[in-house]
């Protein structure tokens, strides 16, 4: 089958690799019909190769009809639709019963240290290949795969994998108050969504960003937006809608890569130059992130208030204010998207024809899998308009 695979600092190239196979039970195979890169596949194309092989198949964002299924699988068939989250995780764990899914106890990467396994995303997590494929291995299959209707196009589903779990996930976790009010930093393809979902849920929302398509994708759904090239300090900019207060929360959608942080920026890329087992224990044990947006979420912020951060962080030196943040009465939330705990909220809304969230209005870009490198560069360098790229495998370009 064709694959993306990934063979160094900005190099991916679609490949001919093996066709998987059935190893579990409880394994299913499905044929992928849609397959997202997403902005932290970027970290990989950019910052964390020390943690990649070459070769190694990317992408988490999948969805298709299964192919296959062991013996261990009941609750899908071959020829179902599903969607397969980010996450692998079994269901019924210490923390999947509490629905920690992203730190399930049964695929937890102990040999890293890290939380459950994720496909398509380094040693870190397991190094389980990816979904920027044309067919896919999912373990744990007799929990992770969701089933979703026929007949509607794939882009009404493909998020629930991962775009709008975690922009649902960080809009909870940012404990917007009633009629209350957030900012989002950051208007990729999370932010657009935790934007949309938080004037949704009746809010308030404040969208920053510094590019011209995303700004204008965010004002199509009601969104008030600070172009943060224009505004100088966003706090003070955030402050002048809010009466001087700052707005209850926040949402960093950006995460380890953000722009103003010229020093972590020079100390990310020329760790990434070295050879990977000398970056990997490197960043492991000093990683620094770019850490311009979490700062503005701090100014930002009222007193009192709450930072949601959902954007990709993977330093383990950083340098955090911790007296203004004590100071300020800040609470912090975090963490991995626990897929499964919110799709009893999400279906609905992305199965409702009047499509309350806009989904439709997400995918800027819909490209055959062999266009993935082209696709790749294009959303890194934000050019021609690009907010999200979906990859279509069953697709030949012309």
């Amino acid at each position: 089958m064709k694959a993306v695979t990934w063979h160094g600092r900005r190099d991916v190239r679609v490949e001919n690799v093996p066709d998987p196979e059935l190893k579990e039970p409880d394994d299913a195979i499905i044929r992928v019909t849609s397959s997202g890169i997403c902005g932290s596949d970027l970290h990989l194309y950019e910052v964390l190769g020390p943690f990649l092989s070459e070769g190694d198949v990317l992408g988490h964002e999948p969805m298709g009809i299964v192919e296959e299924t062991g013996p261990d699988v009941k609750h899908v068939k071959p020829g179902d639709r599903v969607v397969i989250p980010f996450n692998i995780a079994c269901g019924h764990c210490y923390m999947c019963e509490r629905k920690l899914f992203a730190q399930c106890e049964t695929t937890q990467v102990r040999e890293q240290g890290t939380g459950a396994a994720l496909f398509g995303y380094t040693r870190l997590y397991g190094q389980v290949p990816g979904g920027q494929a044309e067919y896919l291995r999912v373990p744990q299959a007799h929990f992770g795969p969701i089933k979703v209707p026929e007949g509607p196009p794939d882009e009404r589903f493909v998020y629930l994998s991962d775009v709008l779990p975690t922009s649902w996930q960080a809009v909870e976790w940012a404990g917007v108050p009633k009629d209350g009010s957030v900012t989002v930093l950051g208007l990729g393809p999370i932010g657009q969504m935790c934007a949309r979902i938080a004037r949704h849920r009746g809010h308030r929302v404040i969208g920053v960003d510094v590019v011209p398509e995303r700004l204008e994708m965010a004002r199509r759904h009601g969104i008030e937006v600070i172009d943060s090239a224009d505004a100088g300090d966003v706090a003070d900019a955030v402050r002048q809608f809010t009466g001087g207060r700052g707005t209850d929360s926040v949402i960093d959608a950006v995460g380890m890569e953000a722009h103003g942080s010229p020093g972590a920026k020079i100390a990310q890329t020329l760790t990434g130059m070295l050879p990977g087992n000398t970056a990997a224990p490197l960043m492991s044990r000093v990683g620094v992130d770019r850490l311009a947006a979490l700062l503005t979420a701090i100014e930002v912020v009222r007193r009192g208030g709450t930072i949601s951060v959902i954007g990709v962080y993977g330093g383990m030196t950083d340098p955090m204010p911790m007296l203004r943040m004590f100071d300020k009465g800040i609470t912090l939330r975090m963490g991995q998207a626990h897929v499964h705990a919110w799709i009893d909220d999400l279906l609905p809304l992305v199965s409702d024809d009047a499509d309350p969230l806009g989904v439709m209005d997400l995918a800027t870009h819909r490209m055959p899998l062999e266009k993935a490198p082209e696709a790749y560069e294009m959303f890194q360098k934000k050019r021609d308009g690009a907010i999200k790229v979906l990859l279509r495998p069953g697709e030949r370009a012309s």
